[in-house]
């Protein structure tokens, strides 16, 4: 039993050998062949890194936005048949706000939202930037943390108080490296004290800058700066991501209560629900990301078919080859495992060197890029996977081929 173990380990091992020898002899048609599935799996890992990278981005941009939040947007106000855009309408008041904190049980915080633009001047600088009124709960709502200094207090947005939270890039653009708190800012000649700045959160949704804004009391906001009655949105934290379809029926309900919107009325309000947006991100970037890998995959299967055409080349250039190895004793599925080991050996090493390749191009478009591709060990398994199956579901037909030749056929062929 060993000496039979024995001769079969040899004879695979002289099998291989002898393939190996028949690649080397033709190098160059050998790495051009392997070229195609180079292309091929290199396409793969990086499509798919893409993929990973984007969906990453927009969850994390997704979730930069808060837990478990809710978003009531004044409807749109129409003038000639003309939007002004999600917030313009005068539908949600502060009352409104106040009921929904005070009527839903599932809602564990709310936050009202007034915004404008406007030119805030300081430290000798001037810079144009989002004045935003919110609520002492927005940063609870938002889990956005406080880099320096504190956050307003329910006390100053009673007493419709002059004082701001920075963001880090209207810091960096009005202050430099000077520490802001305490310092002064002017916001349509009248002046804030700076209380605290926020941490970084960098690019949102849509793309806009996070960090470029100074938040103030929303009853400063609109006593002082817009004017305003009405409210742009009210930022609400649920309890519970369970409970969050059915706190957006409840929100529902009773702002149509509190409008006196009848049956055949539309909303005068859209609610934003981060967690139906997150799920159709999920699934729209998982879609994106199954197409981008079949679409580079078919460079695989071109590849595939480039090494079946070479091996039945190599197959008709070497039949003369053949008949001399099947006339000294080689049977045929020796012949057959040599050319089988020929047409895996250029997929593994065409597979391993576009693994390298996909890799290097994932971290070149992450430099290029505004997100970072990810590379997953599962891509990577899966390229090289799929390359070494190419080798063996191309490469069987011409080792078959090359196996069933007639030795005395062979020996004449010139």
């Amino acid at each position: 039993m060993f000496h039979f173990l024995h001769l079969l380990s040899s004879r695979f091992s002289q099998t291989v050998s002898i393939a190996l020898r028949a690649l080397r002899r033709n190098k160059l048609r050998s790495a051009l062949t392997a070229l195609g599935i180079i292309i091929g799996v290199a396409a793969v890992v990086s499509m798919v890194a893409v993929g990973n990278g984007a969906q990453d981005s927009i969850t994390r941009q997704v979730s930069a936005l808060g837990e478990n939040l809710l978003t009531v947007f004044a409807g749109n106000k129409k003038t000639g048949g003309v939007s002004s855009g999600q917030g313009s309408a005068s539908t949600i008041t502060v009352e409104d706000a106040l009921a929904i904190a005070r009527e839903v049980p599932d809602v564990m915080a709310i936050s009202p939202e007034v915004t404008a633009n406007a030119q805030a001047i300081a430290n000798g600088r001037n810079w144009s930037t989002s004045i935003v009124g919110q609520s002492p709960e927005f940063p609870a709502i938002r889990d956005w943390n406080i880099a320096a200094g504190s956050f307003f207090t329910e006390r100053e947005v009673r007493t419709a108080a002059k004082v701001a939270v920075i963001g880090s890039k209207t810091a960096l653009e009005l202050f430099g490296p000077l520490d802001p708190v305490g310092q002064s800012v002017r916001i349509k000649n009248i002046p804030f004290i700076i209380i605290g700045v926020l941490e970084s959160k960098g690019a949102g949704m849509g793309g806009q800058n996070q960090d470029d804004r100074i938040i103030i009391p929303y009853t400063t906001a609109m006593k002082r700066i817009t004017g305003d009655r009405y409210l742009r949105s009210v930022n609400i934290r649920v309890r519970d991501a369970a409970r969050m379809t059915s706190a957006q029926t409840q929100i529902t309900a009773l702002l149509r209560q509190r409008h006196g919107l009848t049956l055949e009325d539309e909303n005068d309000f859209d609610i934003f629900n981060q967690k139906d947006i997150a799920d159709t991100v999920g699934s729209v970037t998982g879609i994106v990301k199954l197409l981008l890998g079949a679409i580079s995959s078919l460079s695989l299967v071109v590849g595939g078919i480039g090494i079946m055409n070479i091996m039945l080349v190599s197959v008709t250039e070497r039949t003369r080859e053949i008949g001399i190895r099947m006339a000294i004793g080689a049977q045929p599925g020796n012949i057959q495992l040599q050319f089988l080991i020929e047409a895996v050996t250029l997929s593994l090493l065409g597979g391993i060197v576009g693994i390298l390749l996909g890799i290097g191009i994932s971290h070149l478009v992450g430099m290029l890029s505004t997100f970072r591709a990810i590379v997953t060990l599962d891509s990577i398994l899966l390229a090289f996977g799929v390359s070494t199956a190419i080798g063996i579901f191309f490469g069987y037909y011409p080792a078959r081929k090359a196996a069933a030749l007639d030795p005395i056929d062979a020996l004449r062929y010139e």
